[in-house]
């Protein structure tokens, strides 16, 4: 499995440490014995008297043979004891021993010569009762067996995080032969490895917790120019007496699952992307920046969408929605709504009407959306707006006070029947109506309402350009690594243009 651990540091200062019960060799249960040049019992230990019954009192200064083998098999182990004495050579086997109860038991015995500081000979036997020691070598090899088949590559790392030996599984993954990693810092092997999973495993030192199915992609040497999946798992490593020895890693390959996913990811993507506006039409009297931006953190987009869609006299549309789900599915079904919204704005419909008819119409797609559709009036400067169960948008004044609108907020998209209002509002050239999905502003960590606080104060600046509050939005609201997808849509009024 390893080379033995070197010692390292001064002995003065570090001391002994104590193993505390319950290690293999109290599993074990291990007997020592020793026997002058004679075959007298010198010395025994506590051990021997629980494995064969006599006190110390009973069998110091005794014949061994005498005192634990039958005559059927007491010349047999006169002779062995007299080669061992004689030329020194270790003996190991097995021997029918004598309990002091009477019984007769297989012991697994270890003899050795010693010799002390006046030349004399002394016989050392260690013994242990041999079901025990058969039933720890079973365990041993089936667990040895299990660790060298297993396809699950599995990997044992000190306190310090070092390799102390790694399966053959897991030798593969890595591209790195087994003896390379002994010794190694688990960077100095992996060095893709993102700095949190040292920080994970160095977790489940501490609190014995494991920590399961950490997702992670990257290269190792096993094939340095493709990218390669695997779903980690960490936990700790103990000893019987409850001594931490490490932290053991488990690694499944998920390469082709994820691929596959990826592959969904990106039709789905480009099914979205196909049914968005690029770019939106402009409008007289306003103008118009968006953003799409799909989750980093999953491998599956959401349904967000937005739209902007010019309706008679000079009116626009503007229309921001959300469908529940990830996936190709989520993508289908935003696109048949973004295609019913744009089909009922033609119809110069109120925006209650039209989320009323979309209610419908998403009920019968058995999914939930939200939405909100606004109606900009250029020649009125008023704009209507009706909320589905979406975040309400946030107004911008020309002065550089913004507010985050008190609208209605509906039902939710999907044969819920709750009637949608439609509430007017005065929108002056210079003003800007930021619409946006919950993706913008929701997270797990903080209340909605500081995060809806956050973003009334980045948008401070109405002379700053759109697409630069765009961008400012996301790097501020949604840093990399996000779980949703977010779909942001801002217009500026503008005066009418001359002629």
């Amino acid at each position: 499995m390893g080379a033995p651990d070197p010692w390292q540091g001064d002995p003065a200062a570090t001391g002994a440490v104590p193993s505390g019960p319950g290690g293999l060799l109290d599993v074990l249960n291990v007997a020592a014995v020793l026997l002058d040049a004679e075959g007298r019992i010198d010395l025994w230990s506590p051990q021997a008297e629980e494995l064969f019954g006599y006190s110390a009192e009973e069998a110091l200064g005794r014949y061994a043979g005498d005192l634990l083998i039958d005559k059927e098999h007491l010349d047999t182990v006169l002779a062995l004891f007299a080669q061992v004495m004689q030329d020194g050579e270790s003996w190991a086997g097995v021997f029918p021993i004598r309990h002091k109860d009477g019984s007769s038991r297989l012991v697994e015995f270890r003899n050795m010569r010693l010799q002390d500081d006046q030349r004399d000979y002394w016989a050392l036997g260690l013994a242990t009762d041999q079901a025990t020691l058969r039933r720890v070598e079973r365990h041993l090899s089936l667990s040895a067996q299990l660790v060298s088949q297993s396809p699950i590559g599995l990997g044992m790392l000190d306190t310090d995080l070092r390799y102390i030996s790694v399966n053959p599984a897991e030798e593969r993954m890595n591209g790195v032969p087994a003896a390379e990693h002994i010794g190694r810092h688990v960077h100095e092997v992996l060095p893709f490895l993102d700095q949190s999973f040292e920080g994970a495993m160095r977790q489940v030192l501490a609190s014995g917790v494991p920590i399961l199915d950490q997702y992670t992609v990257g290269r190792t040497a096993a094939d340095p120019d493709n990218d390669h999946a695997w779903s980690i798992s960490f936990y700790r490593l103990e000893s019987p007496n409850g001594k931490v020895l490490g932290v053991a890693t488990s690694s499944v390959d998920v390469t082709d699952r994820h691929r596959a996913m990826e592959e969904q990811r990106r039709t789905a993507l480009t099914l979205q992307r196909s049914l968005l506006p690029h770019p939106p039409p402009q409008r007289p009297g306003l103008d118009v920046a968006y953003r799409y931006r799909p989750a980093q953190a999953t491998i599956e987009i959401g349904g967000d969408w937005f739209d902007v869609i010019p309706l008679a006299g000079d009116k626009t549309a503007l229309v921001v929605g959300d469908v529940m789900g990830s996936g190709v599915g989520a993508a289908a079904t935003m696109g048949q709504l973004r295609t019913a919204t744009r089909t009922l704005g033609d119809l110069d419909l109120a925006p209650e009407q039209v989320l009323h008819h979309l209610d419908h119409i998403t009920d019968g797609l058995d999914t939930i959306a939200t939405c909100i559709y606004a109606v900009y009036d250029l020649h009125a400067a008023q704009c209507d707006v009706s909320l589905a169960g979406h975040l309400p948008p946030v107004l911008l004044h020309r002065d550089g006070t913004s507010e985050l609108l008190n609208l209605p907020t509906g039902a939710p998209l999907g044969g819920c029947g709750v009637p949608f209002r439609t509430t007017r509002f005065d929108i002056e050239p210079g003003d800007q109506l930021v619409l946006y999905t919950d993706g913008l502003v929701e997270t797990r960590h903080q209340p909605i309402d500081a995060r809806l606080n956050a973003l009334l104060d980045l948008l401070d600046d109405p002379d700053r350009s759109l697409d630069a509050t765009c961008d400012l939005l996301l790097e501020t609201l949604r840093p990399g690594g996000d779980h949703d997808d977010v779909a942001l849509l801002i217009a500026r009024a503008s005066s009418y243009p001359a002629g």
